[in-house]
């Protein structure tokens, strides 16, 4: 890592230094590739298309940073909430650091079939982590919102157990008591066991919990400023998950258009988070560090918008399936690298170059995120951590990595909108495996062409039976070779897949 010290011209001025980025993970809570009006989705010439919900959703800082960054066409992420948090700041896949569902605060919720050795407890003191591994290289390290890293009483429930020097807001809860300012976030109203902690001086107020935790963030980064130390900035806003309460700031833009109450609610969360991503990124301006700050833009699972069924091409349309779902909905999330402003004179942008403009066709996956970071900081891996993802910088500069690998494994072993299910895609196709645990013998296969069907309606399994086998052989074998454990029958017995 490179941090060189301050040069001084006179007394009183010093010369702007050049040392290792910023870097701000801004992370949206089950925000779907859809939730925006960015066009993430690509035709068969690679150029973007508008669908109807990109017209319904406005995030115009979204759009910016999208034009002068990159932005992927297909990047995976896992199904819920904890199984990708862990799997950001590890690298490791969620069948690898074993929490496959998302963490009830209060109870295991393994679910009734589900293993019995998930890994509830979260993330620990003893892990690797992005935050760990930048602190260790001289980067102040913050936590901003929503955490959900571990169980209440674990050490994963305090985000500076696991590598952060800052944590505001950020504890064992899932989702906030409420949004609003006058509720205390839930401490005053609201749902008061998943009340917000750290922000009682806004409590009162008619203070967005959105616009809370930016006014936070942004204090927080003027202290490492005035620190003079590079920061790693983990903005994890709580928005949009539910309680779909309306941000009255926006509602004007979405009224009598024909969509429900709660998908109004929704499109104004998503508004206010798009605020949040403009006023980080003028205040970056304002301090004169827009340049040296990268920012990663991204969701945690599918989309959670209250449009239509799970099963439909609906909330995520024309993708099929939502959060928690084992179709193109449930995994598919925006994201979009840049720096904060371009200045191709400045070092760090020379070493991490991000094309203008682009879209990556080639696919990424949560997983990419942690040794991506690790090379932008010019930190090393620690030595003997597993790391299941890829260094993205080369996707970054707009190109294709002959070197990465074409395919993502989802493993579920758990209930929730759809249970029991292991998703493997490998290239253009997609196999759907559903273990069935009240009738083991009999499990589910669905064989999808995702580019000729990117919708998952047309299930080829029964004609092309070999290419099935090829797929759920090739999904058992990753299964094995990352650790996984599966769902489990009325015996207790453990139900790994069956190759057709």
């Amino acid at each position: 890592m490179k941090i060189l010290s301050l040069f001084l011209i006179t007394p009183s001025l010093l010369v702007a230094q050049e040392q290792s980025p910023n870097i701000i993970v801004f992370l949206v809570d089950d925000m779907g590739v859809m939730d925006n009006s960015v066009p993430f989705l690509v035709g068969s010439d690679g150029e973007p298309v508008v669908h109807p919900l990109n017209e319904w959703y406005r995030t115009p800082n979204m759009e910016q940073l999208a034009s002068q960054g990159v932005r992927f066409s297909t990047f995976y992420a896992q199904s819920v909430s904890s199984p990708s948090r862990a799997s950001l700041l590890t690298g490791q896949n969620a069948t690898r650091h074993g929490t496959t569902n998302w963490i009830s605060g209060a109870q295991n919720n393994r679910t009734k079939y589900g293993p019995s050795l998930w890994n509830w407890s979260g993330l620990t003191k003893s892990d690797v982590t992005l935050p760990k591994v930048l602190r260790g290289a001289g980067y102040k390290t913050i936590h901003v919102g929503k955490a959900h890293f571990g169980p209440q009483g674990s050490e994963g429930e305090d985000p500076r157990n696991i590598g952060f020097d800052v944590n505001i807001g950020g504890s064992a809860i899932g989702h906030p008591g409420s949004y609003y300012g006058e509720s205390g976030y839930g401490k005053i109203k609201g749902q008061r066991g998943w009340a917000v902690p750290d922000l009682d001086k806004y409590h009162g107020t008619d203070t967005f919990l959105t616009d809370a935790l930016t006014i936070e963030a942004k204090n927080e980064i003027s202290k490492s400023v005035s620190d003079d130390k590079p920061f790693f900035l983990h903005m994890s806003h709580y928005a949009v998950h539910a309680p779909f309460e309306v941000d009255k700031r926006y509602i004007q833009n979405y009224q009598n258009r024909g969509k429900s109450g709660g998908a109004v609610a929704f499109a104004t969360l998503i508004e206010g988070m798009d605020r949040s991503l403009g006023d980080i990124m003028k205040h970056l301006d304002s301090l004169g560090i827009a340049e040296q700050t990268l920012i990663v833009f991204m969701g945690d699972n599918g989309s959670d918008s209250p449009l239509g069924r799970l099963d439909e091409c609906a909330s995520s349309a024309p993708l099929r399936g939502k959060k928690g779902t084992e179709f193109e909905g449930g995994t598919r999330i925006p994201f979009i690298v840049s720096w904060a402003r371009g200045d191709s004179d400045v070092q760090c942008q020379k070493e991490t170059k991000i094309a203008q403009g682009a879209i990556q066709t080639q696919m990424g996956t949560v997983m990419d995120i942690f040794p991506t970071l690790l090379s932008v900081a010019d930190v090393d891996t620690p030595e003997g951590h597993i790391i299941d993802g890829y260094d993205m910088r080369k996707q970054l500069s707009g190109k294709r990595d002959k070197k990465r690998g074409t395919d993502f494994l989802m493993h579920f072993p758990h209930q929730h909108n759809c249970s029991y299910f292991t998703t493997y895609v490998d290239g253009d196709w997609k196999v759907i495996y559903e273990y069935n645990p009240e009738t083991p013998e009999t499990p589910s296969y669905r064989l999808f062409n995702l580019e000729l069907d990117p919708s998952e309606s047309n299930d080829l399994s029964d004609i092309y039976a070999e290419k099935l086998r090829e797929m759920v052989l090739s999904m058992s074998v990753k299964l094995r070779d990352e650790g996984a454990l599966y769902p489990v029958d009325k015996a207790k017995r453990a139900l790994e897949p069956i190759v057709p």
